[in-house]
């Protein structure tokens, strides 16, 4: 049975630290930091170096070791089961039936909550992410940002940070003057209200196919331009629908992605904060004149000038950038802003981020430029110009149909299966993203991506999927399924006997549900979802093989409740971590 005397804290890491403290007075999170994972459980689950000891110690790291065992073994406490010397190491094994207790109580009493330990508590974060260009269409492009970003402001939400999520729209600039040329002279109303983008794009391209021609239409391009910036009616009204047909498109993607913003602002929301930047740099003696044009000189910090002011006086998005990070320190009081961009623009946020240091404020140093790298495909760049971008909905539809099809395939019955088609294939199109680091280029492969048998997102929600199928097995009336409720009664039951999973597959298991509250912290420090993409790939690898070697719903009723409770943490944590991609967890599949 489950002894409640050796219950330690949610992490053991800790509590190993909290022992090697005892004896070697050094600070705990000193410890916590230093204590390993052996790359073979036979070593031991935990391993403590003490090549950091010897210069203090005056000793060999080996008979440190030596020493340190001896006296962690004379007062072992019952969560662990052996400290053993094994050359400058001390390697620890734990006690499986406590482990295994331990564990799955904390699991299943936490339930959604495993893993938000709160350390954010008090801090406010502004996360930047998606961020399209009015009368484009949402296209790849914009899919890694947006992906990236919702983990980002899904993970510090979970840890207990104030988030606040920002879209920040392309709205402004010299292409709203070439797209209200082309709309006066060869576009209708009716016609852009009944194609949306799609009508708006067809202009955009026209224009430059007809600009190439005649020179003079950029003339009236820049004209509408200054009308926009002198607030003329009828511009500033056309540019207005523009706004909301794009809006249109945007929110019906976000709503598949199941993306929602504390905050949709476009650039043009600051624009009466543009003269007071210039002012203030140039107060402080930083503006410099460079061919009718001011700017910034970076050379010192080896980077390129940052160009705050056209020769015609016009801002740019470096001024916008700029006044909107003042703007939002002034609002939220911010500790931390993310910014989850494009890699190829590295030098921009780079260029930005130091004038706005440069400027004196202090909070410059907690503005971070989240890079990300792009998706790649055969058809190679994209260009607006063209009018040849991969659209994020037609990547969506295309997701939900394939998916649909393997499911008329293998479970032709299943009920709602339109539902989990969608939750299926767009599941699948962001944990195709996420499964590496976000630096890395993504090679786009539906193939790859709809496996439901390699590291996708079909793979780790079909697991989920077969714990809970288990799980509704195991009670006569599941018309009322309270998984959670479920997970509780079985861990709370006389019979629940914690020594019944001992053996290595559901060791293997138990490691990877105690490690998932690091790996949370881990990601929100490292901004890198594959940290916990990879994680919950391996847990369900690692309940695939307990499942296929250890039959759950067994007569011995210790066993089968044992069992039982270990399948119910395993479906809790999947659940969470796909929740925390951003990825639907359906329950059958």
């Amino acid at each position: 049975m489950y002894d409640f005397e050796m219950r330690v804290s949610l992490n053991f890491t800790k509590s190993l630290a909290e022992v090697l403290a005892k004896h070697t007075g050094l600070a705990q999170n000193e410890l916590e930091i230093a204590i390993e994972t052996p790359p073979d459980s036979k070593l031991g689950h935990f391993a403590f170096p003490c090549f950091g000891l010897a210069k203090e110690m005056k000793k060999s790291p080996t008979a440190i070791s030596a020493e340190l065992a001896e006296k962690i073994e004379s007062e072992r406490p019952g969560w662990l089961a052996q400290a053993v010397s094994t050359g400058a190491y001390v390697n620890f094994f734990l006690n499986r039936t406590a482990f295994a207790g331990n564990v799955l109580f904390d699991v299943l009493e936490a339930g959604e909550g495993y893993g938000a330990d709160g350390e954010g508590l008090g801090q406010a974060v502004i996360v930047e992410y998606s961020s399209p260009n009015i009368a484009k269409h949402f296209h790849v492009g914009h899919l890694g940002t947006t992906i990236i970003g919702k983990v980002i402001d899904n993970v510090y939400r979970f840890l207990g940070y104030d988030v606040t999520s920002i879209n920040h729209l392309g709205d402004w600039g010299t292409q709203f003057g070439k797209l209200i040329t082309a709309y006066k002279k060869w576009g209708s109303r009716e016609e852009i209200e009944q194609t949306e983008i799609a009508g708006l794009v067809k202009l955009y391209v026209k224009f430059h196919e007809e600009a190439d021609k005649d020179a003079s239409l950029n003339d009236e391009a820049r004209a509408w331009v200054v009308k926009m910036q002198d607030g003329d009616k009828e511009s500033l009204e056309i540019w207005q629908w523009f706004c909301e047909l794009s809006m249109k498109e945007f929110n019906r993607i976000y709503d598949r992605l199941d993306i929602v913003f504390d905050s949709i602002r476009g650039e043009s929301f600051y624009n009466g904060q543009m003269e007071a930047v210039a002012e203030m740099l140039e107060k402080k003696g930083l503006l410099k004149e460079s061919e009718g044009a001011k700017i910034v000189d970076l050379e010192e910090w080896n980077m390129p000038p940052s160009l705050i002011l056209r020769s015609d006086g016009g801002t740019l998005y470096t001024t916008r950038d700029i006044a909107a990070a003042i703007y939002r320190y002034e609002t939220y009081e911010f500790n931390k802003c993310l910014y989850v961009t494009g890699n190829e623009q590295s030098l921009h946020f780079a260029q930005w981020m130091k004038v706005v240091e440069l400027m004196g404020y202090p909070w410059a140093k907690n503005i971070e430029h989240i890079p990300y790298g792009m998706y790649l495909f055969e058809s190679g760049k994209m260009s607006t110009r063209r009018g040849d971008v991969i659209k994020v909905e037609d990547l969506l539809n295309e997701a939900a149909a394939k998916t649909l099809a393997i499911i008329n395939e293998k479970n032709p019955a299943l009920e709602n299966k339109e539902r989990v088609a969608e939750q299926i294939g767009v599941g699948a199109l962001k944990f195709g993203k996420l499964y590496n680091s976000r630096i890395k280029d993504t090679v786009f492969d539906w193939d790859r991506m709809l496996n439901f048998e390699g590291e996708t997102g079909p793979y780790v929600q079909y697991t989920h999927a077969r714990a809970c199928s288990v799980l509704r097995k195991s009670l006569s009336d599941d018309s009322n399924m309270d998984f959670a409720a479920l997970g509780l009664a079985l861990i709370s039951g006389a019979t629940f006997d914690s020594s019944l999973l001992a053996d290595d597959e559901a060791f293997d298991v138990l490691r990877i549900l105690h490690d998932f509250p690091a790996k949370v912290l881990d990601c929100a420090e490292k901004y890198e979802p594959f940290i916990i993409a990879r994680h919950v790939v391996a847990l369900a690898q690692a309940y695939n093989t307990f499942y296929t070697k250890h039959q759950i719903l067994v007569d011995d009723e210790p066993t089968r409740r044992a069992r039982l409770a270990l399948t119910a943490g395993v479906r809790q944590v999947i659940k969470t971590g796909l929740g925390l991609l951003g990825i639907s967890a359906p329950v059958v599949m």
